[in-house]
């Protein structure tokens, strides 16, 4: 049996909380409660508050996605139907959490815009590195460095937006339109 640490626990409640409710509307305390940890713990692994675990859970959420962007990348050799695949793949999960479960980065970027804080800084890091999967997936597939870059952001960029408007709308429409229309623009650069 696999016991996972307090801090692991922390991290993970505080990163579907961000998911469910966003920055402002996740408290210290809450955290506490979903992590089954006391108060003072999550201010011992963080003395930094709330801020603090926010930049950790963020950490933590950005991981998971790479994994799935990846896993949906490599799920394809060609570049635009592992692109589909991705959308495909967030617009199922968000189905199956029943459209709450939304990205945790977003919304933390989104609540924090304006800021040079810690919690914008690990936001962009997890962009930066979403879309580095990407560029390095179509440079394997030849595409030329600035092209994989601009597409990069693009693809990331979009599927971020879709994923906000399939969950507010509550359907998956937007997210399949975007993987569409994203396949179709990988595939017009293709030779």
């Amino acid at each position: 049996m696999q016991t996972t640490s307090t801090r692991d626990r922390i991290v993970v409640a505080a990163a579907r909380l961000l998911q469910r409710q966003g920055y402002v509307g996740t408290g210290i305390k809450q955290i506490a409660q979903e992590a089954q940890a006391t108060l003072g713990s999550v201010y011992h692994f963080f003395p930094g508050g709330k801020g603090a675990v926010a930049v950790a859970a963020i950490r933590h959420s950005s991981a998971e996605f790479a994994t799935l962007l990846r896993e949906a990348l490599d799920s394809d050799d060609d570049p635009a139907e592992a692109v589909l695949a991705c959308a495909r793949r967030l617009a199922d999960e968000l189905r199956e959490s029943g459209w709450i479960d939304g990205c945790p980065v977003t919304a933390a970027a989104l609540e924090t815009l304006g800021t040079d804080s810690e919690i914008q800084q690990a936001c962009a890091d997890a962009l930066g590195g979403w879309e580095q999967l990407v560029r390095d997936k179509l440079l394997r597939s030849g595409f030329p460095a600035e092209t994989a870059g601009e597409l990069a952001t693009t693809v990331i960029s979009t599927l971020e937006g879709a994923e906000v408007t399939a969950q507010v709308n509550r359907s998956e429409e937007p997210l399949q339109a975007a993987g569409r229309q994203l396949a179709r623009l990988v595939r017009s650069y293709e030779d």
